[in-house]
């Protein structure tokens, strides 16, 4: 089993944790590319949230 793996086990029977870790890693890279790749990483964020079971709240409720 690789690391990958041992990871999503981990983060598929908490996806609250899960959710606030995808926005907290989303932010972070926000801040450090100025927002210059906010579009792509909103994707990835939900992308990622659709596979843990985390949903994303609506705009303003963060």
């Amino acid at each position: 089993m690789s690391m990958l793996d041992k990871i999503k086990g981990l983060m598929k029977g908490h996806p609250d944790q899960t959710r606030q870790g995808v926005e907290k890693g989303g932010d972070f890279v926000d801040k450090k590319t100025g927002g210059k790749y906010g579009g792509q990483v909103d994707s990835a964020q939900q992308k990622l949230n659709d596979e843990f079971g985390g949903r994303r709240p609506p705009t303003g409720e963060q």
